[in-house]
């Protein structure tokens, strides 16, 4: 799949100045403190979580993947390949996993989908360095905006940090939809902020004749929740994409303009890319009207679910215990016009922001995860006889997984962003 907007790509030239600017990346980059607190954690969560701490790490073994320097390299088109090394924790040594996304706890049977890294085309991507991350993130703030995609990235991305520490929570809201976690020896802010639909949104129905509700999306207003809070911060990552499938009904200008599946009568039905379209542009702007935001937002990519055998109310399951090939599934209906729009707007906010000083990356992960079938909790979010509604979950995904390769996506991205700013600096 071709990605035309916002890739990250590595280059060399062969000048003076772009040598100076290597030398100094690996300076910064690759040294690692000569104290990492292994055995040092806040002693209320060494109390909560007594066998939990993880074991001690060693950052030399995420170098069994050996690090190419191509001249270019999309890291967003490849292929999974085998990784015998994985996991690199389990449901035994990391407390954030979801219980909807322990697939280990609820009895998953097979381990294969345990064992894939992302392979772009013609380099490597390397393998997480919680250590080298830390470094990367010291002083600095993430935030995590949208759904629970959004949040199944947050777990993993603690999972796998976990290997040196666990964040303090200082979450300042008692809803657990935000939550906000300080790794305190890296004074380092990590956060989420719920707002499945980037904008305005009121729940009018609880229930509904789908039994998933029926909300008010205000499509010309972003959601104050996240627009008031990510100023603070230095990155923040939007995700949006299953919720828009919801029964909704929509206004511009406080006018209702339109609907899906309301069933309300003189409303016309509108398609969900109409609303996922004003939605996005929507949050963009806003991002680009904030004249504090000083720091970068990378929108990532719609991650596809994979219900074969019918839709989720109506027996969809995800069987599947390998990952396709690139060659075995494309991208197509309604996916692929949402990932459309998700790169027609970032392409659009990425061109306004640069008159505005603003920095605008996008986080393509919607092949990778399109070729995953075999990653996702299925039945195993829940024991079999659980009191609860029993639909099989191919949305987010089983943690240890493939979402944990995010995390490779990420640390690729953020180690780019510091060359650039050591190159900034420079001039």
């Amino acid at each position: 799949m071709e990605l035309p907007f916002g890739k990250y790509s590595t280059s060399t030239q062969r000048t003076p100045r772009i040598f100076l600017l290597l030398v100094l990346a690996v300076v910064v980059l690759g040294i690692i403190p000569l104290y990492h607190p292994f055995n040092w954690y806040p002693a209320d969560l060494a109390a909560q979580h007594p066998s939990e701490i993880s074991p001690n790490y060693h950052a030399a073994e995420e170098q069994k993947i050996k690090i190419k320097e191509p001249e270019t390299c999309d890291i967003f088109t490849g292929e999974w390949v085998w990784n015998p090394d994985a996991p690199y924790y389990t449901n035994m040594t990391c407390y954030a996993i979801h219980e909807h996304q322990n697939c280990m706890k609820y009895g998953r049977p097979d381990t294969d989908y345990l064992k894939w890294r992302w392979k772009p085309n013609g380099c490597e991507l390397p393998i997480f360095d919680p250590f080298l991350f830390l470094d990367l993130v010291r002083n600095k703030s993430l935030a995590l905006v949208g759904d629970s995609v959004g949040r199944n990235q947050m777990q993993s991305l603690i999972c796998l940090l976990a290997r040196v520490e666990y964040p303090v929570d200082i979450s300042d809201n008692p809803d657990e939809a935000f939550k906000k976690y300080k790794y305190t020896t890296y004074n380092f802010t990590l956060a989420t902020y719920w707002s499945p639909f980037l904008v305005s949104t009121k729940e009018a129905d609880a229930d509904g004749p789908s039994h998933t509700g029926v909300y008010n999306l205000h499509l010309d207003k972003a959601d104050e929740k996240w627009t008031t809070e990510i100023e603070r911060y230095d990155y923040v990552i939007l995700n949006a994409g299953h919720w828009f499938a919801r029964i909704s009904v929509y206004f511009e200008n406080n006018q209702r303009v339109g609907c899906r599946y309301c069933g309300i009568p003189d409303v016309s039905e509108l398609p969900i890319t109409y609303a996922y379209q004003k939605a996005f542009r929507t949050a963009l702007k806003a991002i680009n009207n904030l004249e504090n935001f000083k720091g970068v937002a990378i929108l990532r990519t719609f991650a596809p679910s994979h219900f074969e055998g019918g839709e989720w109310n109506k027996g969809g399951n995800c069987a599947r215990t390998r990952p396709y090939g690139s060659n075995e599934t494309a991208l197509e209906g309604q996916s692929l016009e949402q990932y459309r729009i998700q790169v027609e707007e970032f392409k659009a906010a990425e061109e306004e922001g640069k008159g505005k000083g603003k920095k605008f990356r996008l986080m393509d992960t919607t092949q990778a995860m399109l070729l995953r079938p075999d990653g996702h909790p299925s039945k195993y979010g829940h024991w079999p006889n659980a009191n609860v509604v029993l639909y099989n979950d191919c949305v987010h995904w089983c943690l240890p997984g493939p979402i944990d390769s995010w995390a490779d996506i990420l640390f690729h991205m953020f180690k780019m962003e510091s060359t650039k700013s050591l190159e900034e600096k420079l001039e």
